[in-house]
Formats: C-alpha cells, sequence, structure tokens
C-alpha cells in the first residue's frame, strides 16, 4: 500500500483551539511536491484558514534530508514524453499542450502558492535540508519561515530547461539589484544566512530543536486574534534563535553582494552571461555558480532574463499569471523534457540543449515562449 502523500494532524488543545499540522510525507523523493499532494494540501489549507478554531497551521517536511526539493516535473515528463511521441514532434501545438498534465499541475500549484500569501493565520514552515524551487514556492509566503543549519536553497530550473516560477517572479525581483536575476541564471545553491539576508526567512533556529518547539507550540496560550497569535509565535520563535551557528557559517550572497551587483548590471543576457563566466575569482562558491551557468540551458538563460525584466513591479497575482502562461510554453517546447530527461530520468547529466550557447540563441524562439496560450 502506498503511502499518504501528506500527512494532516490536528492538536487539540484545552482552550478548545487546535495546532494544524501538515506533513510531506515522500521522504525517499525528498518531498518533492506532486500533484496528489497538491490535490491535498490545497482544500485542507483553505478548510484550515476559514477555521475558527485553527490558531497556527505548520508546513513541514517527513525526514531529516528535506523539506521539500522541489516540483515532481518527472510526471509532468512522461506525459509529455507520451504527448511528443503521439504528434511526432518535439514541439507540442497549443491543444495538445492545454490536455497535459502540465497545465493541472502549474495551475493548482500556483493556486496553493497564492493561498499561502493571502493567508491571515500564522502559518509556520519549517525549512530543513533542501528547499528548492517548488519547496520555495510553498515557503515563501508563509509568516514565519524557519530556516536551519541545514538549510540548503536553489532556484536551479535552468539546470532542466525551465525558469524559476512559483511567485519567483515576484520575490526574486525583491532581492538585493542583481542577486534574483543571478541566483535565477546559475541555479546556485543558497544556505539559511542567505536565504534570511535575502528575505526568504524570518528565523533561524538549530535543526535539532524543531521537535521541543513543535511540542511547546501546544503549551502556548493562543486566541482567537490572529494578530495575537501572529505575535505569540513570533514571540515563540526568537526564544529559540540562533544567536550563533557554533561554527563558520556566513551570508554567501552577502560576500559577493558587489561582484554580482557588477555582473548583473549590462542589459543583454549575452552581456551579463559572459561577464559571470569571465569573472575572475578565487571564490569556491562564486566558481561553482558559473560551472552551473555554463551547463545550464542557454534558451533558459533568455528567458529568465526575459521573465524578470517584464516582471519588475507587477504584484504577486500577475506574475503568476504570467508564470503559467511561461510554464506551459515550457512545457510544449522540448527543452524542457530534454533538461528532466537528462537530469532526473536517464540521470546522464549531458543535456542535449538546442543551442550550444546564449549568443546562439533565435531572438524570435524566446518572443514565442511570450506569446499568450488561449486556455479556455
Amino acid at each position: 500500500m502506498s503511502e499518504t502523500p501528506v500527512i494532516f494532524e490536528e492538536q487539540h488543545l484545552s482552550n478548545g483551539l487546535n495546532i494544524a499540522f501538515a506533513t510531506l510525507n515522500a521522504s525517499k523523493s525528498l518531498n518533492a511536491l506532486s500533484l496528489p499532494m497538491i490535490d491535498l494540501l490545497l482544500p485542507q489549507l483553505k478548510r484550515w484558514l476559514a477555521d475558527r478554531e485553527t490558531a497556527v497551521i505548520v508546513l513541514q517536511g517527513s525526514g531529516d534530508k528535506a523539506f521539500c526539493a522541489g516540483g515532481d516535473v518527472v510526471s509532468i515528463y512522461h506525459n509529455l514524453v507520451t504527448k511528443q511521441q503521439a504528434s511526432s514532434t518535439n514541439t507540442l501545438n497549443d491543444d495538445d499542450i492545454k490536455q497535459s498534465l502540465g497545465v493541472e499541475f502549474f495551475t493548482k500549484e500556483y493556486q496553493l502558492d497564492q493561498v499561502i500569501h493571502n493567508a491571515t493565520k500564522p502559518i509556520l514552515v519549517w525549512a530543513d535540508g533542501y528547499v528548492m524551487g517548488g519547496g520555495i514556492g510553498l515557503m515563501a509566503g508563509a509568516s514565519h519561515r524557519v530556516v536551519t543549519e541545514k538549510t540548503i536553497m536553489a532556484m536551479p530550473e535552468v539546470t532542466i530547461g525551465l525558469y524559476p516560477d512559483v511567485g519567483a517572479s515576484y520575490f526574486l525581483n525583491k532581492m538585493p539589484s542583481g542577486v534574483g536575476l543571478f541566483l535565477g541564471l546559475t541555479g546556485m545553491t543558497f544556505n539559511g544566512e542567505d536565504a534570511k539576508f535575502l528575505g526568504l526567512a524570518d528565523h533561524q533556529v538549530a535543526c535539532g530543536e524543531l521537535d521541543a518547539l513543535n511540542k511547546k507550540l501546544l503549551t502556548i496560550d493562543w486566541s482567537v486574534s490572529e494578530s495575537r497569535n501572529h505575535q505569540l509565535l513570533s514571540n515563540l520563535l526568537a526564544e529559540y534563535e540562533l544567536s550563533g551557528l557554533g561554527h563558520s557559517r556566513y551570508s554567501s550572497v552577502e560576500q559577493h553582494l558587489a561582484v554580482i551587483n557588477k555582473v548583473t548590471s549590462f542589459d543583454h543576457i549575452t552581456d551579463i552571461y559572459d561577464a559571470i563566466i569571465n569573472e575572475v575569482t578565487d571564490s569556491p562558491w562564486f566558481i561553482q555558480a558559473k560551472k552551473k551557468l555554463a551547463h545550464g540551458s542557454p534558451l533558459s538563460a533568455h528567458i529568465i532574463h526575459r521573465q524578470l525584466t517584464l516582471c519588475q513591479g507587477l504584484s504577486l497575482a500577475e506574475c503568476f499569471e504570467k508564470e503559467i502562461n511561461l510554464s506551459l510554453r515550457c512545457c510544449q517546447h522540448g527543452e524542457f523534457v530534454e533538461g528532466v530527461r537528462a537530469l532526473l530520468v536517464d540521470k546522464d547529466k549531458h543535456s542535449k540543449w538546442a543551442y550550444e550557447d546564449v549568443a546562439a540563441v533565435d531572438s524570435e524562439i524566446v518572443n514565442w515562449f511570450f506569446t499568450t496560450i488561449a486556455r479556455q
């Protein structure tokens, strides 16, 4: 019998209120966010948010390796490959894509993320271990985002021929100048200290304290007042806040802020790409970022630059609307399928990208990605 994708639990308190727990339950896949997970989470979160007796919602991952290491793009891949085989083409037409798994997955995933962003009740996310792609989408909108010394985050979509979605068009643009673009283009990892510096996390707690903190949640005199509960939760987390990590760990992004700003200051993606690749440095972190960019999809680099430029100053809802269209275009094009194949299915890590380098990418193809698909 297969495991339940999400475990829901309500801990009832003596004052008649309760603390609600939702645990992503797919530790073998590092809690990759699947459509069955979304189908369970979306209605349950809506019920808890409407329930006067639910004081706090806790979102966490099973196991000790990840909160959520991304979306389940492998399922989308298999669905798209079947459609490609039926149509004998790598680029699917609009009618084919409107009947694909990608439409349902991305639409519901963004709805779930939007619900979390719009929530008025406190939502606590334990962002321990790997938190990538769709995992950051779940985390970004929560009211109380907690990282640990084990947190490893990234928006690594450039490595699979995609682009940072799940609201990243909004929150990457809120980061210090050039940082969101740099992280999107390189897919570079960053830690809990980075997440706090970038506004993606609110507290840092030792991972060994998470169980104790969950138990402590049950001892607080919660209220029916949402604003009071927000404050009570903030006060509790402040008690466990790590003032020092006890070992050498710092914000790599903050340390590299000047160089990131310099290499992303150009208007055209080819100039930005060249500046990153040609930057002379002895920093292991930046060298790794250069390698990731060099191995990523040149087409994705163009898409990422265009998307973040177009979404500057837009609301979150407007960003999600643009993302759903762009995500479906990515499903249509063979680049996404090839990227998932190489990294996650065959795992040969030798993607046969559509273009050899960013200078070779056809601007008309990039324009096509940003044309509107009629979804009705």
